[in-house]
């Protein structure tokens, strides 16, 4: 799998994450549904930063567990706005710059020095990056829609919005 195919997908991804991410009320990044979850910024700011992020841990080819795990509270919704629009730009430059051995690299999990597991890049780009970046957008939405925030259509309509209508 080239790494040039993805950047079209990447791409009609993140405009469906930045309806999303627009969607979140500055007002409310403290709220969480759950004392286990994550707040809806520390989620949003996740979101927002996952295929900049993902992509550069590939590149790198190790990342510690202590990193990877690492959720921060950002301090406004400017900070969530900008992180994505520097995350966007980051990840099409990296799988637009990958090289030719792109398929034969792989990227390493460490805890403590010791590497946990590893994955060749291209299935880390699938996995932990796209899939990762959708699943994480599914909790975004149910988030939002607990909060009564309308939700903007993703693959289709939602219950709010129908860019068929």
């Amino acid at each position: 799998m080239s790494s040039k195919n993805l950047i079209a997908e990447l791409e009609h991804e993140l405009v469906s994450t930045a309806k999303l991410l627009d969607r979140v009320p500055a007002d409310k990044l403290n709220w969480q549904p759950h004392p286990k979850a994550m707040t809806l910024g520390q989620l949003a700011h996740h979101v927002a930063t996952i295929p900049g992020r993902y992509l550069t841990f590939a590149s790198e080819g190790n990342t510690s567990l202590e990193i990877l795990t690492q959720h921060p509270s950002p301090k406004d919704k400017d900070e969530i706005s900008d992180s994505f629009k520097t995350s966007c730009t980051q990840a099409k430059e990296l799988l637009k710059n990958t090289g030719e051995n792109w398929e034969n690299k792989s990227w390493n999990l460490t805890k403590n020095g010791s590497v946990i597991f590893t994955l060749p890049i291209p299935l880390f780009t699938r996995l932990l990056v796209f899939n990762h970046l959708f699943h994480h957008r599914g909790q975004l939405s149910t988030y939002l829609r607990t909060l009564n925030i309308p939700l903007p259509s993703i693959y289709g309509p939602s219950a709010d919005e129908n860019p068929f209508a």
